[in-house]
């Protein structure tokens, strides 16, 4: 069985083909990181209209890469959601309309279960296990039982690892997307620099907090310019860093031993983070618990973990129907 996966929830347009659930036969991508960076952040009428001269180009060149053409493709698997509408809006309706035009069966995914089911393009992986999604948009930890059944056991309530990784890269005016520059200058920094914050909140609490270590970054930075002296960027990326990852690896451990599985997932943007992967390994290596986590091009948006999800609940669900729309918010949980 064949599918084709569409992707077009934010500012990536792609789109991937695999056969019988996880053997990859292309994977194609293309950012819109150069168009949106001279503002500082996504524009979303802007990523609406690229996503419209991309995704034709896109879809055929992963047709093309897998060496088969749209009729024999088993499977359209789409993002209907989360996102930003405009952009899902593209994505979803070339699905509809490739659907139709070739009678190929097509399903709607939650961008979402793409994340939590990307380690299954490489990896096998015991159910149920615990899975941090931690990217720009979300910052989330579920109990994953099987391909078609989560369970939201924590969410973030303001700001998302990655929407504070690109606020804090944006105050020290490094380049737009943030995460990857500040996990770079992290790399040189003392990550002991600054003892910024950690938003614990109520006890046994899986959520997550991180406006309060983001203000944090913001009032050393004034206090060291009211005092005339130099920041030292490497040092309080490290630092920041630190305060992020400690609160993500914790939680996520806890939330595994609380519920006694075998297994951490990592997913989402944030997860290509190297100190992220590092930690990550570690504490899951002290606590006896198996660690698993995607290669970087499955972490972040991609076609190839939309098709594989929608594998899985067309298999359960079979397809969606006719009437069915895009959705901002994830369904999940």
């Amino acid at each position: 069985m064949r599918i084709l996966g569409i992707e077009s929830s934010c500012d990536d347009t792609a789109a991937a083909v695999i056969e019988d659930g996880n053997k990859l036969l292309s994977n194609v991508l293309s950012s819109q990181d150069e168009i949106h960076s001279r503002y500082g952040g996504v524009v979303p009428e802007l990523a609406s209209r690229n996503h419209l001269e991309n995704i034709h180009p896109i879809v055929f060149e992963a047709l093309a890469r897998a060496n088969i053409t749209l009729d024999d493709i088993d499977l359209i698997a789409t993002t209907q959601g989360p996102g930003l509408i405009g952009s899902l809006l593209v994505g979803f309706s070339f699905a509809k309309s490739l659907a139709f035009q070739s009678n190929t069966p097509y399903i709607g995914v939650d961008h979402m279960s793409g994340h939590l089911l990307s380690v299954f393009l490489e990896h096998t992986v015991e159910f149920p296990y615990v899975a941090l999604i931690a990217s720009g948009g979300t910052s989330s930890i579920f109990l994953v039982k099987s391909f078609t059944e989560f369970q939201l056991l924590g969410r973030t309530r303001d700001d998302a690892a990655g929407e504070a990784f690109d606020k804090v890269a944006k105050l020290l005016q490094l380049p737009y997307p943030g995460g990857p520059h500040v996990s770079k200058y992290a790399s040189s920094g003392d990550g002991k620099f600054v003892k910024f914050p950690r938003a614990w909140l109520e006890e046994d609490s899986l959520d997550f907090s991180f406006s309060g270590v983001k203000t944090a970054v913001l009032n050393h930075c004034n206090q060291q310019q009211q005092k005339d002296l130099p920041l030292r960027v490497e040092d309080i990326c490290a630092s920041f860093q630190e305060a992020v990852v400690d609160v993500l690896t914790v939680k996520t451990v806890r939330a595994a031993k609380k519920h006694k599985v075998k297994s951490v997932v990592l997913g989402g943007g944030v997860s290509a983070n190297s100190r992220l992967r590092e930690v990550f390994s570690e504490i899951c290596g002290k606590n006896d618990l198996n660690f698993h986590v995607p290669h970087p091009k499955f972490c972040t948006d991609n076609g190839a973990m939309i098709a594989l999800a929608g594998y899985h609940k067309f298999n359960a669900f079979g397809p969606m129907m006719p009437e069915e729309d895009v959705y901002s918010r994830s369904i999940l949980g």
